[in-house]
């Protein structure tokens, strides 16, 4: 019997019928005149017309269990779930961040949903877009010559190079960039010294692009970048350097949200990236508070599992937003389960209901979390593959029953938003629900509290451990009175542990906490635990290589 061949995530794009972005942000109810075109199928909002307008959708957030080489797709999910919800016949909105270029040219691939649950013009979405990273990493980019210019022009401010924390950055995935040693040449080429490069994702200025309230609110976070230390060990900020009004007239067109749409031409706002590994996960505050003032309901998603993107959309993006969700979707496959209980990534495709058993107290954790901690309203997605089986569906169904939840089967990426009605009808159902809104822990605790509280109630592990050097930076964090902030983990988002091989639902572990720095534009703390880098490397065969173009122009490959 011949296998079913399914066209490719990126052959569905090209088929599909666009429509005109005034068509899009009309059916939004977005005022065209309020709109920047960017050629015929995106264009950038001006929020400002909008400020006065009240938020009145319901925020649902789609996350997941930890990633597998299987598959989970929060993305695809958070697309079919938009479109199903437009079928019923509700005012819905998206709100999802840009895919970086560094996973697209690696190891993802795209990342604009899949299969019939897509956004697009898919590859305009995936490779430059309107410009927005190239924007971050000039405005980076900018900040760190004005530093180095600084130092080569008399050092004013007395600072110690053996104590520059800002970095440059590319939207590149490039180990060879990590440590650098620059300024080589004459005198007059600049002061040698050590460096690196970060993935513009893990800037700290997408971190402050993502959660500016408004223009003023972002060259303000500008300007409280702390980019090095003085010889007396005070804080260099991006104000010192007289920085933040350039680098804010680099993002002015940036930070206004991109409107695109999906495969079933809904309207769907597009708009920033950090990583939720290494940074908050979450897309764009302005463009996320909008999209509530134009529906009834809007869908977000946060990066990786929910112990990175959902924790920190709820205890630092909420936070600062002043949000409050009122459900969660929980997106899992059998098959991540399967995965999660120990089998190997080519026998996911048979029925194994021991594995999946195993497996499964990997999405009840994510599940008690959310109900438990955060005291919200939650959904489980389970994500259809064609392999899964009635047995395996039936058992995933009956543990998440016992916790109070609904698993629902949905089939968008085959179907579009048509098969993710039952989950959009449950997601309706569970947004009228009481909720109790909370954070993990209280803001103005300790550090060590505040890391505690994390670990313990999210991750559950037993503690947290800090190295001497991450001891050191706390004491000076406390002293300069920059401990009072919500704390950003940098994790594996590949296990609750900071071991990326620790699958499923370990106990007896603690998690070590190696460095902490304070994102003070941004306002939160990184926390770098295991060996978690904030510039990733491409892998033996990355994706770039089967990237084309062919002669008419149009591009394969991107999947």
């Amino acid at each position: 019997m011949a296998t079913k061949q399914y066209k490719s995530d990126i052959e569905i794009a090209q088929e599909a019928t666009m429509l005109p972005i005034q068509e899009v942000a009309e059916k939004a109810g977005i005022d065209w005149g309020t709109c920047e075109p960017y050629g015929h199928y995106k264009a950038k909002v001006d929020i400002h017309s909008y400020e006065n307008k009240r938020k009145k959708a319901k925020l649902v957030l789609v996350t997941a269990i930890n990633p597998t080489p299987a598959g989970e797709g929060k993305t695809t999910t958070s697309v079919g779930l938009h479109d199903a919800l437009c079928k019923l016949g509700k005012s819905s909105m998206l709100a999802l961040r840009e895919p970086s270029l560094g996973p697209v040219f690696g190891v993802k691939g795209g990342a604009a949903g899949g299969g019939y649950a897509q956004v697009v013009p898919m590859e305009d979405i995936n490779l430059h877009f309107t410009g927005d990273f190239h924007a971050i990493g000039a405005a980076n980019n900018l900040l760190a010559a004005m530093l180095d210019n600084h130092i080569k022009q008399g050092n004013e401010l007395d600072i110690d190079l053996n104590n520059i924390t800002w970095h440059r950055c590319v939207d590149m995935n490039d180990r060879q960039l990590r440590n650098v040693v620059d300024g080589l040449g004459t005198a007059a080429d600049g002061v040698v010294r050590e460096d690196g490069f970060d993935i513009t994702v893990a800037s700290e200025i997408m971190a402050v692009f993502c959660l500016a309230s408004d223009l003023d609110d972002l060259k303000k976070r500008l300007g409280n970048i702390i980019v090095a230390y003085s010889r007396k060990g005070k804080p260099i900020t991006a104000h010192q350097l007289k920085a933040e009004g350039a680098m804010t007239a680099l993002l002015k067109d940036a930070i206004k949200p991109n409107l695109v749409q999906t495969l079933e031409n809904n309207p769907a706002f597009v708009h920033g990236g950090p990583f939720a590994n290494i940074a908050h996960g979450c897309n764009s505050v302005q463009a996320t508070v909008t999209a509530m003032k134009m529906a009834d309901y809007v869908i977000t998603e946060a990066g990786f599992g929910a112990d990175l993107g959902a924790e920190k959309f709820l205890d630092i993006k909420c936070r600062a937003a002043g949000l409050k969700p009122s459900a969660v979707v929980i997106v899992a496959t059998v098959r991540a389960l399967k995965y999660n209980g120990g089998v190997p990534k080519d026998e996911l495709n048979k029925e194994n209901l021991k594995a999946l058993e195993a497996g499964l107290p990997n999405l009840l954790q994510h599940v008690g979390n959310i109900q438990k901690v955060y005291g919200l309203p939650a959904v489980v997605a389970i994500n259809a593959f064609p392999t899964d089986t009635k047995k395996e569906l039936d058992l995933v169904q009956k543990k998440c029953k016992r916790l109070g939840v609904n698993a629902v089967l949905a089939q968008h990426w085959a179907k579009g938003g048509a098969g993710a009605i039952d989950l959009a009808e449950e997601v309706v159902r569970v947004c009228d629900k009481k909720s109790n809104f909370r954070f993990s822990y209280n803001v103005n605790d300790s550090i060590t509290k505040k890391l505690n509280d994390i670990a313990k109630k999210i991750y559950r592990a037993d503690g947290v451990d800090f190295t001497p050097n991450a001891m050191k930076q706390m004491k000076q964090l406390e002293e300069l009175g920059l401990d009072k902030l919500p704390i950003c983990v940098a994790k594996t988002q590949y296990s609750f542990t900071d071991d990326q091989t620790k699958l499923g639902a370990p106990k007896n572990f603690r998690i070590t906490v190696r460095n902490l720095k304070v994102s003070a534009g941004a306002g939160f703390i990184v926390a770098l635990t295991g060996e978690i880098m904030t510039m990733p490397g491409l892998p033996k065969r990355p994706a770039a290589e089967r990237i084309d173009v062919k002669k008419d122009g149009r591009i394969v490959g991107l999947f």
